[in-house]
């Protein structure tokens, strides 16, 4: 039996930081990604609907690969809220306020110095040393990526990504994004390869 530690997170959800991924909630990433998952360590953040919806990535995959995304967004309708809204130019914006607001700057660059600092609990990997996601510490390239770290870490903690939480259509209102019938543990055998998202 796997057990987690969970934490109530402001406007729903739940952040297993510290969690052991299961087979189950293996299963339930690899139905969201539509592939085996690479380097998943554990769940950083549950839907409201109880599936993960990001995972925490070890910063080197099992084929030797540097891997900076340590906050995987993985469910399909938070993907597709966030690809929506950089559709709609909302980089751009935050971007033009990043280079006029000092205060934004500030915030978003400690929002940096967190994502290296939790990276690095899981170990160091010179190739990727002072590379977080998403364009941090100076620019917006992937809301995706400011999305997971805003789940995983909680509000406060990455302004810009709050402000993504905040502006994306409530991906989980529409009830668990993969049917609950294809989690069975015994799929995982199938789509499992030892690497892990």
């Amino acid at each position: 039996m796997v057990r987690e530690a969970v934490v109530q997170r402001a406007g729903g959800g739940q952040a297993g930081y510290r969690a052991v991924i299961g087979p189950r909630d293996l299963a339930a990433v690899g139905e969201q990604l539509g592939r085996t998952p690479r380097g998943t360590r554990d769940v950083a953040h549950r839907c409201p609907c109880g599936l993960p919806d990001v995972v925490r990535t070890t910063p080197r995959l099992a084929d030797g690969s540097p891997f900076p995304t340590l906050f995987y967004l993985t469910c399909p309708r938070a993907v597709a809220a966030c690809s929506r809204l950089e559709s709609a130019g909302l980089m751009k914006e935050m971007n033009a306020r990043l280079a006029a607001d000092p205060q934004l700057a500030g915030r978003y660059h400690a929002a940096h110095e967190d994502y290296l600092a939790r990276r690095a609990e899981l170990g160091e990997v010179p190739e990727i040393a002072g590379v977080s996601a998403g364009g941090m510490p100076t620019r917006v390239k992937c809301l995706h990526a400011l999305l997971g770290h805003a789940l995983a870490a909680g509000p406060g903690v990455n302004p810009l990504g709050d402000e993504v939480r905040e502006q994306a259509e409530p991906w989980w209102t529409g009830g668990p994004c993969v049917p609950a019938t294809s989690l069975a543990p015994a799929d995982l055998s199938n789509r499992r390869d030892g690497d892990g998202s």
